[in-house]
């Protein structure tokens, strides 16, 4: 379809799809689907729009959001380009601080909150805030604190049903331009406070148009399920990918009900980051280490043919054999079926998994079993994608080749550089930053090193999580947290060694996994401290350590680990809110343990 400006796209598709089945969601796992239509979308969208306009809202005027996935997070983001203003979607797992920084640095008046909790802080940060005027509140069963300054949500539907002012927004959709500003989204960076990353409809008009391109398979008949937040670039730009292509999307609304989700929905679309393929991966394994001898026999066959398929043929466009059909004809009924029905999804069209490193074992693995996973790059400066996988040729240990009309180039120090019509304009009130995120001649700089081999990009180790040991050795920890987080017995690793004379880590295990082995080798304990402690427990890990970094250099093998019994979070201040480690905190907090392994 012709692209349309966002002001508009929810109305024309009300007119194409009419009582088609647009969103779909409900309040907790335990309850039935309820489903909104187009028709339905377009007329919440309009009333919410009317309700902005009633409530002063005025041109790229700032809107925040801070909620789990919710549909009214996205009517409201329609409403408020329909309106020409500017959506601010903040993480549900958002702190007090957090919030008034972005509330302070946007100058927002509005924001839209989801439950009990958000509400309390979003209450706090208006006691104290100079910007702040007005929380809506989505959940009715929030109870107010004061009454003043908020409203439910279904209020503000109500007070933009009975409004007038269809006018004034027609005439805003009508004067609304690419370079109005669609959302500033704020990166939950491992230091310091997060940037406002600008990103104006262009942007997104252009992702709608090079994802097209890419991803033909992609049609109206497709279902997605919104599982990450929308408040992360990759999920927010494949949802409003899907209402341009006019499929329907299942809201997620907590990521620990997804496993049910998906078994409800069976979709045929989802992303997801590397850390749900790695668990899916881990549970796949451990029951398959429970077959018989000819069962596991069996699976090693299938995966095998899986392999002649998939990869040595349908991947470099090579037809199959009759006997290799036949062959991969059986696996699939005999393994690869059961496998894709218990986990939910045998319908997959495609599986777009980005935001982390995906290990190529898990790649080689989910594409031999004809799991259609798209593995690819992107930030949220570059609007999401600037690489993934194709249907045909893509390449395992690469992330894929790069979108059409994305220019990408390789600077200093290996450094992949972007310009292009999906990559914004600079941060949000923060000229410093612009300045050293940008080259004099436009280019902007990643941050993340690479090289680019006929068209496509393989990711090296991102530049600043990069360190170096005391002897000179450059250590790149995320490829060797990659590697740890395949073993069903760790949960999360840190790996840790700047300026240090060896490698050392921080590693929660997987408590589950521990506590099963401990009984199965009657290992006798109280709690999980105590186990942690144990000699015998510390071996395991030592085995599976040298088990997993077979074939890293020496300089890399983590020499000395210890075992945490809490695990890293974004609550506690571990972990970011797209659960990326922010090491700086963990090393203060930890530092004891550290000084220790390196006897201090």
């Amino acid at each position: 379809m012709q692209n349309l400006h966002f002001s508009q796209l929810i109305f024309a598709q009300a007119k194409k799809y009419g009582d088609k089945v647009a969103l779909s969601y409900r309040e907790n796992a335990t309850e039935q689907w309820s489903d909104l239509t187009w028709n339905k979308f377009a007329d919440q969208v309009l009333a919410v729009a009317k309700a902005l306009v009633e409530l002063g809202v005025v041109e790229q005027h700032r809107i925040a959001q801070f909620s789990q996935n919710k549909t009214e997070n996205l009517i409201v983001d329609f409403a408020a380009f329909a309106t020409r203003a500017t959506v601010v979607p903040m993480y549900a797992t958002s702190t007090a601080p957090q919030v008034e920084y972005i509330v302070n640095d946007a100058k927002i008046e509005i924001i839209l909150v989801g439950n009990q909790q958000q509400y309390n802080i979003a209450l706090e940060v208006l006691q104290n805030s100079q910007f702040l005027k007005k929380i809506i509140v989505f959940d009715k069963k929030v109870v107010f604190k004061e009454a003043a300054h908020t409203m439910y949500y279904h209020d503000m539907v109500a007070l933009g049903e009975k409004s007038t002012r269809h006018f004034e927004v027609e005439q805003r959709q009508s004067e609304a331009t690419e370079t109005d500003l669609a959302c500033i989204l704020y990166t939950s960076g491992t230091t310091g406070n997060p940037k406002g990353v600008m990103l104006p409809h262009e942007c997104f008009n252009e992702a709608m148009r090079i994802n097209s391109l890419r991803l033909t398979s992609l049609t109206d008949k497709d279902t997605s399920i919104a599982f990450l937040p929308l408040s992360h670039v990759f999920e927010r730009t494949w949802c409003y990918l899907c209402l341009f292509k006019g499929a329907q999307i299942y809201i997620n609304a907590f990521p620990t009900e997804i496993q049910q989700t998906i078994k409800d929905v069976r979709p045929t679309l989802m992303c997801g980051v590397p850390r749900f393929w790695e668990k899916v991966y881990i549970g796949v394994n451990e029951n398959i280490s429970k077959f018989s001898p000819f069962k596991q026999g069996l699976v090693t066959w299938a995966i095998a043919t899986g392999k002649q398929y998939n990869l040595d043929c349908l991947r470099i466009g090579k037809k199959p054999s009759a006997l290799l059909s036949l062959k991969y004809a059986i696996a699939d009924k005999l393994v690869f079926s059961t496998l894709k029905q218990k986990i939910g999804i045998e319908n997959a069209n495609m599986l777009p998994t980005a935001g982390a490193k995906l290990s190529d074992e898990i790649s080689n693995f989910f594409r031999c079993i004809g799991v259609p996973i798209v593995y690819g790059y992107g930030l949220t400066e570059s609007t999401a994608t600037v690489s993934c996988y194709e249907y045909t040729n893509y390449e395992i240990g690469t992330v894929g080749s790069i979108m059409p009309d994305v220019d990408v180039k390789i600077g200093d120090d290996n450094e992949i550089m972007l310009k292009g019509k999906t990559i914004f304009p600079g941060y949000y009130n923060n000229p410093e930053a612009n300045k050293e995120a940008f080259t004099e001649d436009g280019w902007f700089k990643t941050g993340d090193a690479g090289v680019i081999r006929n068209g496509k990009i393989i990711l090296t180790e991102r530049i600043k999580d990069l360190f170096k040991t005391s002897n000179g050795k450059y250590i790149a920890p995320q490829e060797i947290e990659t590697r740890l987080g395949l073993d069903k017995y760790i949960e999360q690793v840190a790996v840790i060694g700047d300026e240090r004379n060896y490698v050392t880590a921080l590693i929660s295990p997987s408590k589950p996994a521990i506590e099963e082995y401990a009984k199965k080798n009657k290992i006798a304990f109280e709690n999980v401290s105590e186990l942690l402690q144990n000699p015998l427990i510390n071996d395991l890990i030592k085995e599976r350590i040298a088990e997993l970094q077979k074939g890293m250099a020496s300089y890399e093998l983590i020499k000395r680990f210890t075992l945490i019994p809490k695990s890293f979070t974004i609550e506690t201040g571990e972990l970011t809110n797209t659960l990326k480690i922010r090491r700086a905190v963990v090393m203060s907090k930890y530092k004891l343990q550290i000084d220790e392994m390196y006897n201090i």
